[in-house]
Formats: structure tokens, sequence, C-alpha cells
């Protein structure tokens, strides 16, 4: 919608609508929905609450079909309802007995969002929402990634590449390691995140069950409350104020934000090497790389991913910052934070698409590679004094620093510094086989 306020409601529509079922209005207020018909199907199969028998098969259908059905047009009825009561959680409730009263479950209207606070609802909507969306959108495209990085990675293994320390010419690597240095990052916190728990908490207005244990004593609520959290596929928080603590959210937007900085890392080198000409960008036709020099073909999918992960990142540590803390039993703040969630995935999401698409137009100049390696020799200094140390020739490296030091030397140079050295020939001999391209150690077995 070109008259959107936020890009990615705009501009970038179409790129994160996979995350539209998980994170938009409409989605929270369907999981809040989902949430409230499974309490009410929850307390119907508990023998203690006499004054709620068991929903018959129909009436179980009819509820379902409630959550299955829902769609855009129901959500707006609930916001109208919304206008009236200044109170979003409320107005599922008042939706739902709208939608029931001329039904069998008419009697039974008040034990929708019984003993209640809108928390129970709200954290349980949160954690689904999260759950899914992680699972769903984002962890696929996040592992898609890593992969597609280690595939450059182990393609490119064996291909030597001049390090650069301090910006300066600097002992030779491949790019393959230096690749696979990123996708092992990303794999790290990948693995984090297959061991991220979900919390939930269904416990009332301060996390007592005060209301619960009036209304029916009998009842063994904190066992009730536990299976139906787990029952919705998350994990159970038995000890709250008014609110789940967002423990857990702090965690995974921390695990999130650690992902998306390594991402920033790779975007800032590959960026560098493509302006240091060591990797080339296909060319796609019909593209325009500057308004005024046809030339170009600048890396843009890496400044974008770059640019949007620090937005992402500025809105993740913001959540973990936040959302853990909590005046006393509740304060609202927490509330229209979480509301934001989807805007950091979103543009989380999108520099991971960008990402991706930068990485599949990378091609090696290899003719670079080569004039870089070969128009250093200087980088031999390293292996040459070292050996020199291991046959203890004095001022090893003192002699390799006046010889080398902000020079550049050619292959005859290097050669003829290490003829005249008193060393074994074994030894003189493979310092004399080395050349820059060659001096790679073990990078293609790491």
């Amino acid at each position: 919608m070109i008259t959107a306020l936020s890009p990615l409601d705009g501009r970038y529509a179409g790129k994160v609508a996979d995350l539209q079922p998980y994170f938009s209005e409409y989605a929270l207020i369907k999981y809040r929905l989902l949430v409230e018909v499974s309490f009410l199907m929850m307390l119907s199969a508990e023998p203690g609450i006499e004054e709620l028998p068991p929903f018959t098969d129909p009436e179980l259908e009819l509820l379902g079909n409630l959550v299955e059905q829902f769609d855009e047009k129901e959500a707006m009825r609930i916001k109208t309802i919304e206008k009236t009561t200044n109170h979003d959680v409320k107005a599922v409730e008042y939706y739902l007995k709208e939608k029931l009263i001329h039904t069998s479950l008419k009697p039974h209207l008040e034990f929708i969002h019984f003993a209640c606070t809108s928390e129970d609802i709200n954290n349980l909507a949160y954690g689904l929402m999260l759950k899914h969306g992680m699972e769903q959108v984002m962890i696929p495209v996040m592992k898609e990634l890593q992969k597609q990085l280690a595939k450059l990675a182990s393609q490119w293994k064996k291909q030597p590449l001049m390090s650069m320390t301090h910006g300066q010419p600097a002992t030779p690597t491949t790019v393959g390691k230096e690749l696979k240095i990123f996708a092992e990052g990303l794999k790290r916190q990948l693995d984090h995140l297959k061991k991220q728990e979900y919390f939930g908490k269904l416990n009332g207005a301060s996390g007592g069950f005060n209301a619960h244990v009036v209304a029916y004593p009998k009842v063994n609520w904190r066992k009730l409350s536990k299976n139906f959290v787990q029952n919705l596929g998350l994990d159970y928080n038995p000890l709250t104020t008014q609110i789940e603590q967002h423990d857990y959210q702090a965690e995974l937007f921390n695990t999130l934000r650690l992902f998306n900085t390594v991402l920033l890392d790779l975007d800032r080198d590959l960026w560098l090497y493509i302006s240091r000409g060591i990797f080339k960008q296909k060319v796609v036709k019909g593209e325009v790389g500057s308004s005024t020099m046809p030339h170009k073909v600048n890396p843009i999918d890496f400044e974008n991913s770059e640019g949007n992960i620090g937005l992402a990142n500025a809105l993740l540590s913001h959540l973990s910052e936040k959302l853990p803390v909590s005046r006393m039993q509740r304060d609202l703040t927490d509330s229209t934070v979480q509301r934001n969630i989807g805007v950091a995935l979103g543009y989380s999401l999108l520099a991971y698409q960008s990402t991706l698409k930068g990485l599949g137009k990378l091609e090696l100049n290899k003719v670079k590679i080569e004039a870089e390696l070969n128009g250093n020799w200087e980088l031999l200094a390293e292996p040459i004094q070292t050996v020199m140390r291991k046959h203890a020739v004095p001022q090893a490296y003192e002699k390799l620093k006046e010889l080398t030091r902000g020079k550049r030397l050619t292959k005859e140079e290097i050669h003829t510094f290490v003829s005249a050295l008193d060393i074994p020939d074994e030894d003189k001999k493979r310092l004399l086989s080395l050349t820059p391209a060659t001096y790679i150690g073990l990078s293609a077995q790491l």
C-alpha cells in the first residue's frame, strides 16, 4: 500500500507477507480467540465444575469452527466491539458471547473468560504466535541462509585468498575458511533456537489462582493450568505475577540479535570483498546500478541486509531489555511493546532474504585473487622468520622486518634472501617452494 506509514506494510509488504498470519493485528485477535475457546472447552471437561456440563460433539464442533472459519471480517467485528469496550481482550469475550447467544451454549456464556485476567489470554496468544511464527517462517529462512553459506564455503574451501588485518595485506587464508567462520556462527545461534522454550501461564490476576479457588476450591487448578498450557504446545511457567515474566522472549530476541550480528559482519565483509574485486556480481538484465553511471553493479543486497539488521537489532535490543521488567505485579508498558515483535522479525526477515539474494549473485574473481597474492611476496616474511627461529638464527624477526616492513617485494628478492640463509637444505627448499598462494596452512581442512 503506497500510503502505508511503515515500509513493512508498503514497499516490502510482499516480502514479509508470510509473517502476517502470526504477527499482524488480525493474528493476535485470532490467537486470543483460540485461547478463549480452548479454555472454555477445557473447563467443560473438568468434572469438578458441575455447573458446566461436558459439551456435546456438535457443541465442540461449533466452537472449533469459530476459530477455523475466523477471517478478517470477523476480526473487524471484534474491533468494532472494542470501540465500545476500549479493551481488546474484553472485546473478544463479548464477541464469543455474541456468537453463542443463539446456540445451545447460551446458558454457559459466563464461563467464557472465567476467572481470567487479560494476560492469561495474551501471554498464551503471544507464546503461540512466537512459536508458530519462528517455526513456520523465520527458522526455515535462517536455516536456508546458513546452508547456502556453508555450501559456498565448501565450494571454495581450497581457493587461496590474501588476508587483510587492520586493512593491510596479511597471512593468506582461503575463501572457504573465511565463509565457514560465518556459517558456523549462524549455526551456533540456530542450535540455541532448537532449545528455545516458549512459556505460558494461566493463574489469574496476580498469579495465585485467587478467584479460581474461591469459586471451585476442590478443583486442582495448578494441574489444570499446567495441562492446558502444555496441551496448547507451550512450556508451563508455574510462578508468575499477573504477567508471564517474558524472560524466554528476551532469550529468543537476544539469540535473534546475535544471529543478525553475525550476518551483519558477513554483509560488511562481503561488501569489502566486492569492493576489493575478490568477488564479482552476476549482472541481472534490466537492473540499473546508478542513475548516472551505467557501468555500476552495486552490492545493494548486502547493503539492504545491513540496513535492515540495524533496524531489527535496535528493536530486538529494546524488546529483550524492556519485556522482563514490570512494576510490581503488573504495568502496561509491555503491551504496546509486544505489538512490535512482528516489526523486529519483519526487518530480520528482509535482511535474511537480501543476503540470500546477494549470495546467489557472487562469482569468484580468480584473476584478482591471484594478482593480489602474486603482488605481495612479502607475506612470506612470517614463515621465513619462523623457520629461522627454529634454527636459532639471531634476530630472525628483526632481519625480516628490515627487509620487508612497508615494502613490496618480488619473488626474486625473497628467494635471494632465503638462498643466503644458513639453515638446513630441507627447510631452505621448503621455503623456496613456498608461494603466497600455497602459504595457507590448514585453512582448507578447517
